[in-house]
């Protein structure tokens, strides 16, 4: 394993020269990695601490995690600041990560929401209730038909998405392809959450009854 420094490349000089990249990132979702790929980029960081893998996850996560936190409460500089610490601790302690017990964005947001918990309780204000109820918003743990789908061959996956309507077709590759929270999603496109919540239950009922009659 490669000797792992405490500040890869510097944190703070990547997060300024990626702000290109971020809003790539979050306007392009052709570019927005599977969740099998940030997990192979984690775990490169863990097994060989590869700057590049650990770059490719700085430049997907800093965004959403800045975009997360400020939702919390937190002020631009907590914000910025939590991310630091948060991309930190992800090289640092990218070893303990497994991911047969979470994926790589419930790993991830945890260490933010007790980063910016702690933060509070050192300065005398204590876990606010939104601090609490965070994973509302995270759906980090699918419903079981979710998983299902997701645990089929992509190519089935990706042919099956192409008969959805364009727009459930789109809250679909944000949700399981980009993994954002719906939540967030509501906001990017500017439709209420239940109309998010509505889409994503009728394209799972669509596309599996696409694959189950491609069997």
């Amino acid at each position: 394993m490669n000797a792992r420094n405490d500040n890869p490349s510097g944190l703070r000089r990547a997060s300024s020269k990626s702000k290109a990249s971020h809003m790539t990132l979050a306007g392009d979702r052709a570019t927005i990695p599977s969740p099998e790929d940030l997990t192979q980029l984690l775990l490169r960081v863990a097994g060989e601490a590869d700057k590049q893998a650990f770059a490719a996850l700085f430049r997907f996560y800093a965004p959403r995690l800045k975009a997360f936190l400020a939702r919390q409460g937190y002020s631009d500089n907590e914000c910025e600041d939590l991310v630091q610490e948060t991309m930190l601790n992800l090289w640092r302690k990218a070893s303990s990560f497994d991911p047969v017990k979470a994926g790589v964005s419930t790993w991830i947001y945890t260490i933010a929401r007790n980063l910016g918990i702690d933060r509070r309780r050192r300065e005398g204000r204590g876990a606010s209730s939104r601090d609490l109820m965070v994973f509302d918003e995270i759906d980090p743990d699918p419903s079981v038909e979710t998983r299902l789908i997701a645990e089929q061959s992509e190519a089935r996956v990706r042919t099956a998405l192409a008969t959805l309507p364009a727009e459930q077709a789109a809250v679909i590759r944000m949700t399981f392809y980009g993994e954002d929270p719906q939540a967030e999603i509501a906001r990017t496109l500017g439709i209420p959450l239940g109309t998010v919540k509505s889409r994503v239950r009728l394209a799972l009922a669509r596309l599996r009854k696409t694959m189950e009659d491609t069997l």
